[in-house]
């Protein structure tokens, strides 16, 4: 923050030494001195909670005055280890909530065929000692994340390409689009993989969602399903719905919901441990995705299949298509989305299934609403996004259901302890593709 500020006389005639304009220094006015009343106004008008952790670092009351934002917080919990079970274990592990962005640049230009425009995932910490997470840096001038760069050069290990570290760099914020993703949770020091095998529920006295402190965890650990209360506070492992394998869990509305490696949808009551069928089996689909959608205000079945699955020479990965549903509670059953995902972009795959409004992403970026990403194609590296209604050039192709569009394609990164996402232009038309 500048200290004072020069004003110069407008640039004029020549004039003798003596009448030369000097600066006139006007003093920046003492922030602390700010009424509480109009301070309270400025914290109010505050959306972005990067925002407020460059008010905080204006002056002490402001600091004092403005919380820190909720959704940097990082509560954990102290739960029972299982790493013996079904033995009991006396030793204890820690379930962290990490809250999760997507950051690009304010400045970067339209992407192009040559020149991506780039998006970082990640999930960001404070002052913790961990350094698989973005460093959250606040200062007088700016909020800053520290991330890795890479040495583009790799290293040879057990056949793989792994890029070396090479050093941290800053982001921005105040030069940055951020966009809250939700949190993902991390379990123990031991980082268990729990990216789609973890649900974490609230819960009151009355076993409904809400307040009360209490709350419930459902894990998918070495394909067995295991919940905790905290009541209780031990493992129970719980009997599954469908003899296949549970590919991911979500909690929404007092409820866990589970699906299945055969396509079955079931929810689980975190009281009575039962489960209630949700939808039949669907055997020609890869995979069925749980995406919940803010502070439980939508909850979304992502079904990825092929339309000609019984014809194997015709399993061209372009030609895989998704269909995507919205849970209607009250009566019981999924309906159908035509391309209306109320503006949003699902990331699904790597940091579990999130997602976030488009309206505020920058024209030309790549991405933009009512898009899928499938964040987890890390062995090829190359996606592209899934839009509604694309013409692929074939009239017996189907229009009612997301496929992919060529326009741009998708570049993944897995950098620990981010994602990056290059999106360039792509040259090639749906239809060019498919030939």
């Amino acid at each position: 923050m500048l200290s004072m500020l020069a004003l110069f006389a407008t640039p004029g005639a020549p004039k003798c030494p003596s009448q030369r304009a000097t600066p006139m220094v006007i003093p920046v006015p003492d922030w602390t001195t700010l009424p509480g009343e109009l301070l309270q106004v400025i914290s109010e008008k505050l959306d972005n909670c990067f925002d407020v952790v460059h008010s905080r670092s204006v002056c002490h009351p402001w600091r004092s005055t403005m919380p820190f934002p909720a959704c940097l917080l990082r509560p954990s919990y102290s739960l029972p280890s299982f790493a013996e079970f079904p033995s009991e274990s006396k030793g204890m592990s820690t379930l962290t909530k990490i809250p999760l962005f997507l950051v690009t640049a304010k400045a970067h230009p339209p992407a192009d065929f040559v020149s991506p425009c780039e998006f970082v995932m990640g999930g960001v910490r404070g002052d913790e000692p961990e350094e698989d997470l973005m460093e959250l840096l606040p200062s007088p001038l700016q909020c800053s994340v520290k991330t890795p760069r890479y040495d583009p050069r790799t290293m040879m290990q057990m056949g793989l390409n792994i890029p070396r570290y090479y050093h941290p760099f800053l982001l921005n914020m105040l030069d940055c689009h951020v966009f809250p993703l939700g949190h993902h949770y991390r379990w123990g020091p031991e980082d268990m993989k729990t990216d789609r095998g973890l649900a974490f529920l609230p819960l009151n006295k009355d076993g409904r969602r809400g307040g009360g402190g209490g709350f419930a965890v459902l894990i998918n650990y070495m394909e067995t399903l295991l919940v905790l209360r905290s009541d209780e506070m031990k493992w129970m492992q719980v009997k599954q719905s469908s003899d296949n394998e549970c590919r991911n869990v979500a909690s929404f509305r007092g409820r866990f919901y589970a699906s299945f490696e055969n396509g079955d949808i079931s929810v689980l009551d975190p009281y009575s441990l039962t489960w209630t069928p949700q939808m039949p089996s669907q055997l020609l689909d890869l995979g069925k995705f749980l995406v919940t959608c803010g502070d439980d205000e939508e909850l979304f079945l992502v079904e990825k299949f092929h339309p000609n699955y019984d014809e194997a020479f015709d399993l061209h990965f372009l030609s895989f298509t998704c269909k995507v549903s919205r849970l209607d509670e009250k009566a019981g059953k999924w309906v159908d989305l035509a391309g209306d995902l109320g503006g949003r972009v699902l990331f699904i795959g790597h940091y579990g299934n999130v997602c976030f409004s488009g309206e505020e992403l920058p024209d030309g970026c790549g991405l933009s609403g009512n898009s899928i990403v499938f964040t987890n194609e890390l062995l090829t590296g190359v996606t592209f996004v899934y839009k509604y209604g694309v013409d692929t050039g074939d009239a017996e192709d189907d229009p009612n259901c997301w496929r992919f569009s060529m326009e741009y394609r998708v570049k993944l990164f897995r950098q620990t302890p981010v994602l990056t996402l290059q999106v360039f232009k792509h040259p090639t038309t749906s239809a060019d593709m498919r030939r």
